[in-house]
């Protein structure tokens, strides 16, 4: 460091500012100390500035499930905000797969990224065990994204107003004329249980019967085998709304099994870029995932005490609408 405060001939106190706060800085002075380190190959070690308890710079980000690309655009949109700020983003996933459970927090990574002492640590998705996340990462501001805390309340949460989601997707049905319409979801976290309320509320608004919901979690397996129950019952649906898209492309399959494709409408969640794949074409709710991600890494950088609240910042949804879900009843 004193190296580079005498090439950018600067006080060695700059520099180190400059790596803590950039903005900070005057521009001119931080391009001088960042060309000067860059000839130099410096960088800060960031593991002994956790030590020493300089970890303003540093922030965790524990992912539910890495293969979601919802959670990918989320932590994308974060990262980005984050390094904008002059924070450095890790990115690891905090459960491990397990053959009972389906998935388990994986508390060695956990314990070790709080032994890191991040200034902040973002949750993205519904992990498992939230209390025992929040003992391990005791001093570290706390910011769900994409998820729900569960039982443990007082966390703050950047997520998409499900409830809105939902409904537009049993409105853009109902308005097509279907009157039978089931619902793959409820299972996976509070999230899935989450929607699968949302879901019984909107037909309840349309006085449709609420109790075609066949429990599925975010897989598309799960999505398979729920919509084949619900397909091959006496009074099978219509339509058929699925928890995300990944569990919508199990139902999609499930229809063309049947020769039902073009007959039976199927919507997803989420958006991904699955959604608007040509051979797939699927109506989807779009909760804005670059939003969400932006402002929880938002909250994370506020000075001052992170907020919370039982509902927490919702962030209002659309639907993209497209061919799985256009035939008229």
């Amino acid at each position: 460091m004193r190296d580079v405060a005498d090439r950018a001939d600067v006080s060695k106190s700059l520099v180190s500012l400059a790596y803590r706060s950039p903005a900070s800085v005057s521009p001119h002075r931080l391009e001088r100390i960042l060309a000067a380190a860059a000839e130099l190959g410096y960088r800060p070690n960031r593991v002994a500035r956790s030590l020493n308890g300089a970890r303003e710079d540093f922030v965790g980000i524990l992912v539910a499930d890495t293969r979601n690309p919802v959670l990918t655009d989320v932590v994308e949109s974060a990262r980005a905000t984050l390094a904008d700020a002059g924070r450095l983003g890790l990115v690891t996933s905090a459960v491990l797969p397990s053959p009972s459970s389906g998935s388990a927090l994986d508390v060695e990574v956990v314990a070790m990224l709080g032994d890191l002492q991040p200034s902040g640590l973002l949750v993205v998705g519904s992990v498992p065990d939230m209390d025992r996340v929040v003992e391990m990462t005791a001093s570290a501001r706390l910011v769900i994204a994409s998820g729900r805390p569960g039982s443990r309340g007082g966390l703050a949460t950047v997520r998409g107003d499900d409830e809105v989601g939902m409904r537009l997707v049993v409105d853009h049905l109902t308005a097509l004329g279907h009157r039978r319409i089931g619902h793959v979801g409820g299972e996976g976290g509070p999230v899935a249980a989450g929607r699968a309320s949302a879901f019984a509320g909107a037909v309840r608004e349309h006085g449709l019967d609420a109790g075609t919901i066949v429990p599925s979690d975010f897989t598309e397996r799960a999505g398979h085998r729920a919509a084949s129950a619900l397909l091959d019952s006496a009074d099978p649906p219509t339509a058929i709304a699925a928890v995300n898209d990944l569990a919508a492309i199990g139902v999609l399959a499930a229809v063309a099994e049947r020769g039902l494709s073009g007959t039976v409408a199927v919507t997803g969640y989420d958006n991904t870029y699955l959604a608007a794949l040509g051979p797939i074409d699927l109506t989807s709710v779009d909760p804005h995932n670059d939003v969400i991600g932006r402002r929880a890494a938002e909250l994370l950088l506020a000075p001052g005490h992170v907020p919370a609240s039982d509902d927490g910042v919702l962030v209002a949804p659309s639907l993209a609408v497209r061919g799985s879900s256009t035939t008229v009843v």
